[in-house]
């Protein structure tokens, strides 16, 4: 049975959420939910990390390729 993308984009928020602080996890959560909506693509992952003492969210999606194409992966990293 496969999932749609909105039932996956809610289980990787809510794992994200339950990882990480409940403040940084609603950042993360938002700047995911801007990509996803941005690219069109579909939620693989959302993490925080540290980039030269500041935090910024890597977040990585499936993009649907165009014409005979096959999806491609994108990561954005995203200014906490």
């Amino acid at each position: 049975m496969r999932m749609n993308t909105v039932m996956k984009t809610t289980l990787v928020l809510a794992a994200l959420t339950a990882m990480t602080a409940p403040g940084l996890a609603a950042d993360c959560s938002g700047a995911a939910s801007q990509v996803v909506s941005r690219t069109g693509g579909q939620l693989l992952s959302a993490t925080p990390q540290n980039k030269g003492g500041k935090t910024v969210f890597v977040i990585t999606v499936l993009v649907p390729g165009s014409g005979n194409e096959g999806p491609k992966k994108v990561t954005v990293s995203v200014p906490a």
